[in-house]
């Protein structure tokens, strides 16, 4: 490819919408356009990184036992109502309705469809396991698209199903894709950390998520530095707290006056206490039934576990009138004693000695309340946050933490499609039994985001080989003079012809503008073929990501390039 035929229109400004490093150099170096609020069109050089990792995810997961198929965008409403998920999956699908008002909706995600495709036509469990994946287009109305291709509407995922005879052989799928993620995100440069996370929409009872930690990250992590747990905070478990050594003396319950005190904070600070003396009363509707969660006031809820926990379908807080309601009093002076739903407590709850809580009562609250002594909860359960400083739940030692960003997530789904849906199979003893399932995303265009987020420098993207647009620019300082386009154009030849990508920068522009061009974009090895060194015999040899430089006789540019780019591709 020659640069003057090329479309890449950089940028030398930051495009004021672009927060992180990522989407500033996919717009500057001309690899996406923006079309729409989370919608971009991409271009040639984006494209091609798109497929090199689109490739390296296809050997993995062929050698994975898995098949490539493609399914329909456009999902009939039908089968998403058999699972279940049509009014559960919220405001982010897609509806839409045909002529004939019908309704449909642009997948979000495709189990519904590859379950009820499986089955129609699976039905021995001689045809078991089965493994299908795709690579495509996948559609969701984020209420706040974000960061470029990380948080966006239309994105690039590659989306496997497995379906298996029992849970045994479906753990079996579940670590095989494992493997491959762990040697597709290797192959494409990036460096992942493997932790637990919550299901969400998708459901099932188990996952991973594969993160790229990073301050740009959009997820908060926590991990163990001496035994490895890692986990999402929305799933990490939160250990029981150690018992007070010498328990303080119960004091007798006491109310108080507290006019238009409704907050943890406001609260503290008249009664000069500590946020973890206080005990924080949340109300919500479970099921559209009302029940309070009680947790120490220097810890937030965790609605994915109290849901979770509660085993509830749909979890919002109760709005003013419930909490009235529930209460007999306004918002910010909801307790525990005395409710007449069930109350559901968080382990922080059981150290608090002569804590304070709201006390049903507009403008009160009490003084030296106690669990068991004047409130007995439903249930005690692990329901906050996590957070760095926690005892990690696998070793007793301290829980460390940092940002990070999702490029790929396995789910093991068990039955949860296959029951709904009634997709079958007969086993060996001739009974129907419902497929094992498991789901596994990887976010293409989000990976090539990530990438540049882990391989970029001041001047711009530094590609590792797998994955760049092209492995090597040519770039003559002046290409309107013979001496240096005849060198230039003839080691363009040799290397086309040993099959290394390779562009020739042949534009009609000033040096300078040619090498920031080339950083920006990020090939990683560019050759200059300047005046000072062509009349030894000599071109120089520069890799981008180590800025180390080199003179080469032009008749071993070709050994010498090939050497580089096997030894940096590794």
């Amino acid at each position: 490819m020659r640069a003057s035929q090329l479309y890449a229109p950089t940028l030398r400004e930051v495009p004021a919408e672009a927060e992180l490093i990522s989407h500033q150099y996919m717009l500057r170096a001309g690899l996406m356009r923006k079309s729409a609020s989370g919608i971009y069109s991409y271009l040639p050089l984006g494209i091609r990184v798109l497929h090199k990792i689109m490739e390296i995810i296809r050997e993995e997961l062929d050698k994975a036992d898995a098949q490539e198929i493609l399914l329909p965008i456009v999902q009939p409403a039908e089968l998403w109502e058999e699972s279940g998920r049509w009014n559960e999956y919220g405001p982010e699908m897609f509806r839409l309705q045909d002529r004939h008002q019908r309704h449909f909706c642009l997948g979000p995600t495709h189990e519904e469809i590859i379950t009820a495709l499986v089955r129609a036509d699976v039905r021995s469990y001689r045809q078991l396991p089965l493994r299908l994946y795709q690579i495509q287009n996948k559609y969701r109305d984020e209420i706040r698209p974000r960061f470029g291709v990380i948080r966006s509407r239309e994105f690039i995922m590659k989306d496997l199903y497995s379906f298996d005879r029992d849970e045994v052989s479906a753990q079996e799928s579940y670590r095989a894709m494992y493997d491959a993620y762990t040697r597709i995100f290797a192959r494409c440069g990036l460096k992942t950390h493997p932790v637990e996370a919550d299901t969400g929409a998708i459901g099932g009872d188990q996952s991973h998520e594969f993160m790229v930690l990073g301050d740009a990250g959009e997820d908060l992590i926590v991990f163990c530095p001496d035994c490895g747990y890692a986990a999402n905070v929305e799933r990490a478990e939160c250990a029981p707290f150690d018992s007070a050594g010498e328990q303080e003396t119960l004091a007798e319950l006491e109310e108080i006056a507290t006019p238009d005190v409704t907050t943890v904070e406001e609260l503290t600070r008249i009664l000069k206490i500590a946020p973890g003396r206080v005990l924080k009363t949340m109300i919500y509707l479970a099921d559209e039934k009302p029940v309070a969660v009680l947790i120490g006031g220097d810890y937030d809820v965790n609605e994915i576990k109290l849901k979770r926990a509660i085993q509830c379908n749909q979890l919002e807080l109760a709005g003013a009138q419930t909490i009235r309601e529930v209460t007999k009093a306004p918002v910010g002076f909801a307790g525990p004693i005395g409710l007449g739903i069930p109350v559901y407590a968080d382990y922080s709850v059981e150290r608090i000695v002569n804590g304070v809580s709201g006390a049903n009562k507009e403008g009160y609250h009490l003084r030296n309340v106690n669990i068991y002594r004047d409130y007995t909860p439903a249930a005690i359960l692990d329901l906050r946050e996590a957070r760095a400083g926690e005892k990690c739940v696998r070793c007793g030692k301290v829980l460390d933490q940092a940002r990070g960003t999702e490029v790929g997530q396995v789910f093991y789904l068990g039955t949860k499609y296959s029951m709904p849906i009634k997709a079958h199979f007969v086993d060996q003893d001739g009974q129907e039994m419902p497929f094992v399932m498991g789901c596994y995303g990887i976010g293409v265009s989000r990976t090539m985001a990530a990438i540049i987020e882990q391989h970029h420098d001041e001047d711009g993207i530094c590609w590792p080989v797998s994955v760049a647009p092209f492995a090597v620019i040519i770039v003559p300082v002046s290409y309107k003079d013979d001496e240096q386009r005849t060198a230039a154009d003839g080691i363009y030849k040799i290397l086309q012809d040993a099959g290394i990508e390779v562009i020739l920068d042949d534009r009609d522009e000033r040096p300078g503008v040619k090498f920031k061009d080339a950083d920006l974009i990020g090939y990683p090895l560019r050759i200059t073929v300047g005046p000072k060194h062509l009349k030894e015999g000599y071109v120089e040899l520069k890799l981008r990501s180590s800025h180390t430089q080199l003179l080469v006789s032009i008749d071993d540019v070709k050994d010498q390039v090939e050497s580089i780019l096997d030894r940096i591709g590794e």
